[in-house]
């Protein structure tokens, strides 16, 4: 007994320095986000406390409201981009004998590339003067009637804003979905090859269900950094043309740091961090089967018994 509570001490010891980083690095900068959503202040002076005025406030700001929509679209094309693409070659790649490590690093490169240089690729594709490649290879093909200035028109700008980012981290999520699907025993396949299942019945009745848990992750990385992505986004157009482009996070951004309303600013940000609980939650909900849920529920009653008792 005085073993495992040595063990239990050590291991609260090692895991000290990660939670203290965890408090001041990310669960402080929540909290003072939210204490300053109470607040009204400009960056200088005191800070007046003005209750829920800021949440009024934002309920009530056309804009706000331009930039969540806008959010909604750009999270379906980026996470629709990493989630499918990741998963489409992490597939194929199973299925190459040679030269798949090679193949892994050359999609995995556009993640390690930084944000300005991946922005300024994006741009330049884009470019009417002078003309970039999107527009050179639709007139190369005879649809020239398509060309168009991809970042000014108003119906083509926030789709050009989102693939950035979906193309990005494809790669990421290549890989992951990768180590899931070879991980999975071999004999399982086999089985189900023997029982008459093709390759994509085997693919999408035995592979994807034995790899769900990878799924919810990849799920939830994707859901929750397209709800607060901002960098590609307020690089190209920061917002424009208008707020055609607007996204939470960039309009949390220009309020806060643009305006001096960091109030405001920060009622945007806590709208962005429930939102992305609600999503993690709403994901677990769908992922968790019927009998695992009667599992947790009654591993808690078990708990309880042994707590009174």
């Amino acid at each position: 007994m005085k073993g495992v509570i040595r063990d239990k001490k050590a291991f609260l010891v090692f895991l000290l320095p990660c939670l203290l980083f965890y408090l001041f690095s990310v669960f402080y900068p929540i909290e003072e986000s939210i204490r300053l959503s109470f607040m009204k202040w400009g960056g200088l002076g005191a800070k007046k406390f003005v209750g829920f005025q800021n949440y009024i406030k934002l309920f009530q700001d056309k804009v706000f409201y331009t930039a969540f929509f806008n959010n909604l679209i750009y999270l379906a094309i980026v996470v629709c981009m990493q989630v499918l693409i990741g998963l489409l070659f992490a597939v194929l790649l199973t299925y190459i004998r040679r030269g798949a490590t090679l193949i892994k690093t050359l999609y995995y490169v556009p993640c390690i590339i930084t944000t300005v240089a991946v922005t300024q690729m994006f741009r330049s594709m884009y470019a009417v003067q002078p003309e970039g490649i999107i527009n050179q290879v639709l007139k190369a093909f005879g649809l020239g009637r398509f060309a168009t200035s991809w970042l000014t028109n108003t119906k083509t700008v926030l789709a050009c804003v989102s693939i950035p980012e979906g193309w990005r981290y494809s790669g990421l999520y290549m890989v992951i979905f990768y180590a899931a699907l070879i991980s999975v025993d071999p004999e399982i396949c086999e089985a189900a090859r023997v029982d008459g299942a093709n390759a994509w019945q085997t693919l999408f009745r035995v592979k994807i269900p034995m790899i769900k848990e990878v799924l919810l992750l990849v799920l939830t990385m994707a859901l929750t950094g397209a709800l607060r992505g901002f960098d590609i986004p307020y690089i190209l157009t920061n917002g424009g043309p208008g707020n055609v482009s607007e996204l939470m996070s960039t309009y949390m951004y220009k309020k806060a740091f643009g305006s001096n309303q960091f109030g405001y600013g920060s009622a945007i940000a806590v709208f962005i961090i429930v939102e992305s609980m609600l999503v993690v939650a709403i994901l677990n909900r769908i992922f968790t089967s019927k009998d695992e849920i009667e599992e947790k529920k009654s591993l808690r009653r078990t708990r309880r018994s042994k707590a009174r008792s």
